[in-house]
């Protein structure tokens, strides 16, 4: 019998269990996946554009103008929806993790901690940690040590 890619067969023993930790911000995650096979780490970069109304965090200095609400919804919406398809495709990365580390230094981290509680119950998110920039070698070393292996 074929089973989805998101279900397990429940008689197969070869599938192991796995921890996943990454860092992740609103440009890119970089996602350790340690299993009875070892180690895996993946890069997964997103299309996001900057937040609409910010230029390298600096909000406009453009007057107001009340036709450009449109324009600045439309950006808001095209942002929303890069970060669900960026967020999706690191939920994808995972794969079948059940233990989830989150460490980031914004809002990224919390944004998939909630995307994973809603769309996939069965993920545990164990720690949220609030992170700088870390090197990928730091951050394996980091999801290392705090699972234990």
């Amino acid at each position: 019998m074929h089973y989805p890619h998101s279900m397990k067969n429940p008689t197969s023993d070869p599938v192991t269990k796995s921890a996943a930790g990454l860092w992740i911000d609103h440009r890119k995650a970089v996602i350790v996946i340690l299993s009875a096979n070892g180690e895996k780490t993946t890069v997964v970069q997103s299309q996001v554009e900057k937040q609409p109304g910010r230029y390298e965090g600096v909000r406009s200095t453009t007057p107001f103008e009340s036709h450009n609400v449109s324009a600045d919804d439309r950006h808001q919406r095209k942002f929303t929806s890069e970060l669900r398809d960026y967020y999706k495709e690191v939920i994808d990365v995972i794969g079948e993790s059940q233990s989830i580390l989150l460490l980031g230094p914004g809002e990224a981290k919390g944004e998939l901690k909630k995307r994973l509680e809603h769309d996939h119950p069965g993920k545990q998110v164990i720690e949220i940690e609030t992170s700088d920039k870390m090197t990928d070698r730091q951050i394996a070393a980091k999801v290392h040590d705090h699972f234990h292996l």
